[in-house]
């Protein structure tokens, strides 16, 4: 991946997108969000003169799938259900183009604990782990890890069911309630310093940036409610570690194979290593969303930054070179 900004503005006229469904809402724990990011994308799509249509994905979706005529669709669901490789599975039985990465690279990216296998297998720095089955487990991983520690289902974004624990009975209590959401629960190792968010769109790497909140972490509500959550564009790294953390963030990427557009989340401690934690496949684009605003440090307004997404569907050109 470089930076090429100028290759992301698409030459593709709205019209040959042809009937475009963009599939947003569902069923999964992010689904209030998914519905700001779908009405978002949308309204930008059908003010650009594309023939765009909103489906809420629910219990009725096969149906209308067979009923509708789609000639590619526009995965802005988040979570289960549309970001884990599902969706992209029956749509290409479907035979229907869609936004963002494959079957495989969906399903692994939304499976914590395997892209951490993955990564640790080829040396990309993510921090330490266990699985958590037990309140033994959990005892274990606290003398093992070292304190704090945080909490995390396996299987959802928005960090819902994320928490900080600092004891051995707080990793218990959070290890229970995070299994409310998930079967599948890790708690991780605590990468003390500044956090980092780098997107992704048609090859290149976006500019970083640099978050800043009073919240414990960067939580659910400092991700859509809070109005004191910070962002920097530039992200303060000189251009060396900048590049680094670019590069890094391109090798992650692709050994998930991630493809169209994606956002990759990393800490960095006070060393100045980077220690990367995951990477959503189909981010938020509502008006706290980090996507549109790397894509703006790249010179993309949100509509451009929304067409460039969906052109990449066009052919499927990412996904079959990843």
């Amino acid at each position: 991946m470089t930076t090429d900004y100028g290759s992301l503005f698409s030459t593709i006229q709205p019209a040959d997108f042809g009937r475009v469904a963009v599939l947003f809402g569902g069923k999964s724990a992010e689904r209030e969000v998914s519905l700001k990011s779908g009405n978002a994308v949308l309204e930008a799509l059908q003010s650009a003169g594309v023939n765009a249509f909103g489906i809420d994905v629910g219990d009725d979706f096969l149906a209308r799938l067979l009923a509708e005529k789609i000639d590619r669709a526009f995965i802005i669901l988040h979570g289960r259900g549309g970001e884990d490789g599902s969706m992209q599975g029956l749509l290409e039985c479907a035979g229907i183009p869609y936004t963002g990465s494959g079957i495989l690279a969906s399903a692994l990216a939304m499976d914590k604990l395997r892209t951490k296998q993955v990564w640790h297998s080829l040396g990309i720095p993510t921090p330490r782990h266990s699985v958590l089955c037990s309140e033994d487990d959990c005892i274990s991983a606290a003398k093992e890890l070292g304190l704090p520690l945080i909490v995390k289902p396996a299987h959802e974004g928005s960090s819902i069911g994320m928490a900080k624990v600092n004891s051995a009975a707080e990793l218990i209590d959070a290890w229970k309630a995070a299994s409310t959401y998930d079967s599948q629960v890790l708690v991780e190792q605590w990468i003390q310093g500044p956090e980092y968010t780098i997107a992704t769109l048609r090859g290149q790497v976006l500019p970083p940036i640099a978050l800043g909140t009073p919240h414990t972490f960067y939580d659910y509500d400092a991700k859509y409610v809070a109005s004191d959550t910070q962002y920097r564009i530039p992200c303060g790294l000189d251009a060396t570690k900048e590049q680094e953390l670019m590069d890094l963030t391109a090798k992650a990427c692709e050994a998930l194979g991630i493809a169209g557009w994606a956002r990759a989340d990393v800490m960095q401690d006070d060393q100045g290593d980077f220690w990367f934690l995951e990477v959503n496949t189909a981010p938020g684009m509502t008006d706290h969303s980090l996507v549109p605003m790397a894509a703006r440090a790249a010179g993309l307004d949100f509509q451009q930054l929304v067409l460039a997404i969906l052109a990449a569907s066009t052919a499927g050109e990412e996904r079959e070179r990843g």
